[in-house]
């Protein structure tokens, strides 16, 4: 039964579409995971994907996938997809497709011609002005021609991007997100996501060990966002929320979510700047 809490990719029973219940957007999320063997060029300490492993997207059946597409998005359209899922009214809804898989959907090396065929599909089910097409990305593959042509089809499609950051420190990243970065090349990469398609700026926060984000962690982020709007890099805002399920990681046991009310009062600070923050516990 497809719940709020319950984001298993495989419920559906597809190798790369997938239905969520999405409790931030008030609707129904069409996933796109173009990571099915479960690879990441990250490993983030809150990731939900079991049996994670450092790697890429493998090659993409195009056919398979658009033939899922389409199928889902029949079924949820045309048949009786929410009646059988039970799903409450006020959800019933399609809100986005996303591409949020199981691992860096910008590491396939179709993603142009993934982007190009889910363009297709939405036209033919009349969906591009009604419903957003979503990237959530760790934007390490931005400079990729192929991922910047995907992602000036995705600005035609009323799309934007969610590019994650959740720290601007390089020790952050590396505890958090197990990667070796400088901020420059992310801010670089961050720039060129903004101005090529509408992009956000994602950041979880949490309790790692008992511990909140230290002073100088959060110091880093307030720095980090002033330089992006010194350089004027047209970023959206930013999408901060905390833990909405267990980690299944060797660190779940170390991380607590933060109190609504200190995440709120972090987003204060952001907001301060000028800049939307949109929150979700």
């Amino acid at each position: 039964m497809l719940t709020v809490e319950n984001h298993d990719r495989d419920n559906a029973g597809l190798t790369y579409v997938y239905p969520v219940l999405s409790r931030r957007a008030g609707g129904l999320s069409i996933g796109i995971n173009l990571n099915p063997n479960n690879q990441c060029n990250w490993r983030c300490v809150y990731c939900q994907v079991p049996d994670l492993k450092r790697g890429s997207a493998p090659a993409i059946d195009l056919q398979l996938l658009a033939m899922e597409l389409r199928q889902l998005l029949a079924d949820v359209l045309q048949g009786d997809f929410f009646e059988r899922q039970k799903v409450q009214a006020e959800l019933r809804n399609i809100k986005d497709i996303a591409l949020s898989g199981n691992g860096e959907s910008t590491s396939a090396f179709e993603f142009d011609t993934v982007i190009l065929l889910i363009g297709d599909i939405m036209s033919e089910f009349k969906l591009v002005s009604s419903i957003k097409l979503v990237l959530i990305t760790n934007g390490s593959f931005i400079q990729r021609p192929n991922v910047q042509k995907g992602l000036q089809m995705m600005a035609e499609l009323n799309g934007e991007v969610w590019f994650k950051v959740d720290s601007a420190t390089q020790d952050g990243m590396k505890r958090i997100n197990s990667i070796n970065r400088t901020m420059n090349s992310v801010i670089t990469n961050l720039d060129s996501s903004c101005r090529i398609c509408p992009t956000w700026l994602q950041t979880c926060m949490f309790q790692q060990n008992g511990l909140s984000p230290s002073t100088e962690e959060q110091d880093a982020y307030i720095h980090f966002i002033q330089q992006l709007l010194k350089n004027n890099t047209p970023l959206k805002g930013v999408l901060l929320y905390g833990l909405a399920r267990p980690s299944l990681q060797q660190e779940a046991a170390e991380l607590e979510t933060l109190e609504p009310e200190w995440l709120e009062s972090f987003a204060e600070r952001i907001r301060a700047l000028s800049l939307p923050v949109k929150i979700s516990s």
